[in-house]
């Protein structure tokens, strides 16, 4: 099965990175769009049982895929 890990800056954490993107799309004309967050989206494959895979997944993702000091995760599964 396929594992997603959706990693973001917590809210309040600044974004610098979601700030130049916000001011690049208004100066291209899309003035409709505002407070942009950027996050990653990591994706791996595992044969673990559903609920196993879950548990490890949110293991990997609080020790290696996120910094949870500023960072919050989702995971998901894909079978």
């Amino acid at each position: 099965m396929k594992i997603q890990v959706l990693v973001r800056l917590k809210n309040g954490v600044l974004d610098p990175q979601g700030k130049a993107v916000e001011k690049s799309a208004e100066k291209m004309g899309f003035k409709n769009f505002s407070n942009f967050r950027i996050g990653k989206l990591i994706e791996f494959e595992t044969e673990l049982p559903r609920e196993e895979a879950i548990e490890e997944a949110k293991k990997l993702a609080n020790k290696l895929l996120a910094n949870p000091v500023i960072e919050s995760y989702e995971v998901k599964v894909e079978e």
